[in-house]
């Protein structure tokens, strides 16, 4: 009888087992964009409570930079540029806003080009491929990100994203409307990590004296 009990058990605990194992839920695997998004750091956004930043082009001896305060969950933008600021919510852009969110989709784009990736709805992004990278020449994984011809400020506009093993973006080709030669073509430099964040802050044309670069990156969570 002891035995037949100690039997009984054991095929139940199996059974258990079994059934613990057969009802695991599976994580779905993640696309090649939310692979940049994570590498990136984009689990760590939903705890932003407020990003600043100032967007700067230098070319030869010319600057150009304007500054940008956003809260992400209200969508409240403050533009400081030559001493003027424009304040406006992107839920009620208007005449007055309209130049200053063009403006703000622009630098925010450069600044988390990696978060657009899944953010933006109305465009296409390829497989991957391998390809070798047009500034370094060296040996990287590539997308192409194609937004519609329909709606936003840039419709059909076209990037190849250049991104490294460990999914971190290094350089990309612009083509406006998606035409195939190249209209602009940059790296990727200086990854600094802001509360978890990982933004590029350097941007460089290959034989230019050219720097599209941030400064006084802030990022305040909750």
């Amino acid at each position: 009888m002891k035995n037949f009990i100690y039997m009984v058990s054991l095929t139940l605990f199996f059974f258990g087992c079994k059934q613990k194992a057969e009802t695991k839920t599976v994580e779905p695997e993640l696309s090649v964009a939310e692979k940049i998004a994570k590498a990136h750091g984009y689990e760590n956004w939903k705890n932003v409570a407020e990003i600043q930043f100032t967007f700067n082009v230098d070319r030869d001896s010319s600057h150009f930079e304007r500054s940008w305060r956003w809260n992400p969950k209200t969508n409240a933008v403050s533009m400081t540029m030559n001493n003027e600021t424009v304040s406006y919510n992107r839920a009620s852009v208007d005449s007055t806003s309209l130049k200053a969110d063009q403006g703000f989709i622009n630098d925010k784009f450069w600044l988390l080009v990696p978060f657009q990736l899944v953010w933006d709805a109305g465009t296409t992004i390829s497989d991957p491929v391998k390809a070798e990278a047009p500034i370094s020449k060296s040996d990287m994984n590539k997308i192409t990100l194609t937004y519609s011809n329909d709606g936003g400020y840039t419709p059909g506009d076209a990037y190849d994203i250049y991104f490294d093993t460990n999914y971190l973006i290094r350089e990309w080709v612009f083509r406006k409307g998606n035409q195939k030669d190249p209209s602009m073509i940059t790296t990727f430099e200086n990854h600094q990590d802001f509360k978890g964040i990982k933004i590029a802050l350097e941007h460089k044309k290959q034989g230019e004296n050219w720097n599209l670069n941030f400064t006084d990156v802030k990022i305040t969570v909750e």
